[in-house]
């Protein structure tokens, strides 16, 4: 088991990518928190990996720094450390940049952002302590280029390649490790709801924008998956050096290759 008895934090975990990360790391071994806005969610997903000595749901607003505080206090009474924190809670508004509501714009900042440093910031503290842990933040392929219609999520996931390198430089000598990982479309919710958001801005069917937007330059024109995604955070989160700190990794069937 690659992660045997590691406490593994993961925001945004009630359901999709997050779960599966919980799910994948619950297999190999770690005790694993779920973090998210729905704490009946978080709750469920702990009892499906294995209930209060193994598991553990919170409700957790990361755009807030009580909840974030209050939340990472909860896991050290619970489980007495922090060695990964996975921070994935994000959410998606599309629209015209000229059109963007201010108050969405900075909501989306706030989630994306704000919710990556609070729960790092927190995290960290631990780590420091303990010496050492693995911080994994979850970029997109739009942490590397952009797309029409996602210009605060573009501009959140390309900041976060920053906070990373920052989390590597200065978590170093403390034995803390920090990584983007950046997929390309993933099947989730979040990417259902923007289907047909987009075919109407586009003024094009929602098939089209699945064959023609989101998959059209995959080198086999298949979605990434929730699972392809998981087994990057195993590997990042068992990784046994600092060869790869700082750095991010795409995972996006060809879509975008370095």
């Amino acid at each position: 088991m690659q992660m045997k008895d590691k406490v593994a934090i993961v925001t945004g975990a009630a359901s999709g990518i997050g779960k599966e990360i919980a799910r994948t790391f619950a297999r190999e071994g770690a005790k694993v928190v779920i973090a998210d806005l729905n704490r009946q969610g978080a709750e469920a997903t702990a009892a499906e990996l294995g209930g209060p000595d193994r598991a553990l749901g919170i409700a957790m607003d990361v755009t807030s720094e009580d909840q974030v505080e209050a939340g990472i206090a909860e896991v050290i009474a619970a489980f007495g450390r922090i060695d990964v924190l996975v921070s994935n809670a994000g959410v998606q508004i599309v629209s015209p940049l000229e059109e963007f509501p201010f108050d969405k714009w900075k909501q989306l900042l706030a989630i994306h952002l704000d919710g990556a440093f609070l729960t790092t910031r927190a995290a960290l503290r631990h780590m420091y302590a303990q010496g050492g842990g693995s911080i994994i933040y979850m970029g997109s392929v739009h942490s590397k280029e952009a797309s029409p219609l996602k210009a605060p999520y573009v501009t959140a996931k390309h900041g976060l390649i920053g906070l990373a390198k920052v989390v590597a430089k200065e978590g170093a000598k403390h034995g803390v490790r920090a990584n983007v990982i950046c997929p390309g479309f993933v099947r989730t919710p979040l990417v259902e709801k923007q289907i047909p958001e987009q075919a109407k801005e586009l003024g094009i069917s929602e098939a089209e924008v699945i064959k023609n937007v989101m998959l059209k330059e995959t080198v086999d024109g298949e979605f990434t998956t929730v699972a392809d995604v998981a087994e990057t955070a195993l590997f990042f989160a068992s990784f046994g050096s600092n060869a790869l700190t700082g750095q991010s990794l795409v995972v996006s069937h060809g879509w975008f290759m370095q």
